[in-house]
């Protein structure tokens, strides 16, 4: 037996030491596949933000976004981890934080707003627009939490029957069916909604709520990879409206950023190609951007929800120009699941992410570029 035992383990040894080239050259083809970039580059501030008041913890982050006055705005989901509530207090929906990173602020009452709160954004105005995805509905609050406008109903989708879970119709003037964030334009105030999980498009109003029009459709990666505008492979995880008028359209499943005029006609793709391949989540590589705040918006920051980076592209060209992020890590710099981004008018770029990575943090720039 115990000679058995010895062979066995010598076996067991040998086929170790035998793997371990696979392994490395494994480790070293991911790495190759990340490419040698040389544009802006960020470092992680780790005194923001401040520990949270009043043992409060988060929930998933939905969004986040940047106030006129440099305040980041945090959405915080309630689905907390089993058994954490016992000991701990699930934090506001909203919470403002100043440049300092202590909370200044906080409300929301999780009985009016989306149960699963999915991209906040500021209109012109200064008023904070809150996307729901699974809630069929938009709102607009004042910076302080003065509900002043809905679009759509709670708990009434686009589907067949008015529920989720039912064939989605991506047709109805009155009703989305996951809505996952809003743009407004500022010289007429029309409202751009990325109507993105089920339906498939981007549908807009006036700055009263009343429907306008709408574009797009049910994709295939096929037509994607062909560059195929308007239509859509799974997710239209986001909109941002540019200072130049357009619209920019995360097809996250799709791998790319659709830019859009006003009326919806097709511009242009950005490819944000998958930078590790295997294995593939599903989750795709356009979840989220966000553009620089300089008057030409230079650079457009998009969050790889599938690859848990954040990529620069330098906005008019569409050429990747750097990354940052450990990917999937969840020690301080890593990026665990990077669902939604902003930045301020100094630059520094804010992650909230989602699923298990349930935090913000700030990534300071440090120069760079190409």
């Amino acid at each position: 037996m115990t000679t058995k035992r010895c062979a066995g383990a010598l076996a067991l040894m040998a086929a170790v030491v035998l793997s371990l080239p696979f392994w490395r050259s494994m480790e070293m083809s991911a790495q190759s596949a990340r490419p040698a970039l040389n544009g802006p580059q960020f470092e992680v501030d780790p005194s923001w933000p401040k520990p949270l008041p009043e043992r409060w913890v988060t929930g998933e982050l939905g969004g986040v976004c940047v106030d006129g006055n440099d305040h980041i705005f945090v959405l915080s989901r309630a689905n907390l981890y089993p058994g954490i509530s016992e000991i701990a207090q699930a934090a506001p929906p909203v919470m403002e934080f100043d440049q300092t990173g202590n909370v200044v602020n906080s409300w929301g009452d999780r009985q009016v707003m989306a149960e699963s709160l999915h991209g906040c954004s500021f209109d012109a105005q200064g008023n904070i627009w809150i996307a729901g995805n699974g809630d069929g509905f938009v709102q607009k609050y004042s910076r302080d939490g003065k509900l002043l406008l809905q679009i759509g109903v709670k708990g009434k989708v686009d589907s067949a029957d008015g529920k989720v879970k039912s064939r989605f119709l991506n047709a109805s003037p009155v009703a989305f069916y996951s809505p996952t964030l809003v743009a407004v334009d500022p010289e007429n105030g029309e409202v751009f909604v990325s109507d993105g999980y089920g339906n498939k498009r981007v549908a807009v109003f006036d700055k009263t709520g009343k429907f306008l029009r709408q574009w797009g459709r049910q994709g295939t990666t096929a037509e994607a990879a062909a560059g195929v505008g308007g239509v859509f492979v799974d997710i239209v995880h986001c909109v941002v409206m540019g200072n130049d008028g357009l619209l920019y359209v995360c097809d996250r499943n799709g791998d790319r950023i659709q830019v859009f005029d006003k009326t919806g006609a097709f511009k242009r793709n950005i490819p944000t190609p998958l930078v590790f391949r295997a294995p593939y989540t599903g989750n795709g590589g356009a979840g989220s951007l966000a553009l620089s705040r300089d008057a030409a918006q230079k650079y457009m920051y998009v969050g790889d929800f599938s690859d848990k980076l954040i990529r620069v592209f330098d906005r008019v060209s569409g050429k990747e120009l750097s990354q940052f992020g450990r990917p999937g890590s969840h020690q301080l710099g890593g990026i665990a699941s990077p669902h939604g981004i902003a930045v301020d008018s100094k630059g520094n770029l804010y992650v909230a992410e989602s699923l298990d990575g349930r935090r913000v943090q700030r990534f300071k720039p440090m120069g760079g570029g190409t």
